[in-house]
């Protein structure tokens, strides 16, 4: 069986932990920040656990990662 391509720009955006889960970065954090309070941007700096749902079509992009 051929290997498995992987999707470009998901292998950019996400990464799969050691358990499976899929980590993935928050939106909302790249331009005109000044007019959003600094409690949001606080919370957005973290990455983010995928959805279930989310998380099996992604792993079918990024096979190697």
């Amino acid at each position: 069986m051929p290997k498995q391509k992987t999707h470009s720009s998901s292998k950019k955006r996400f990464k799969v932990t050691g358990t499976g889960k899929v980590l993935y970065s928050q939106a909302f954090r790249r331009h005109i920040l000044s007019k959003r309070p600094s409690k949001r941007m606080r919370h957005l700096r973290h990455t983010a656990v995928c959805a279930a749902p989310n998380a099996k079509i992604i792993k079918t992009m990024v096979p190697y990662k």
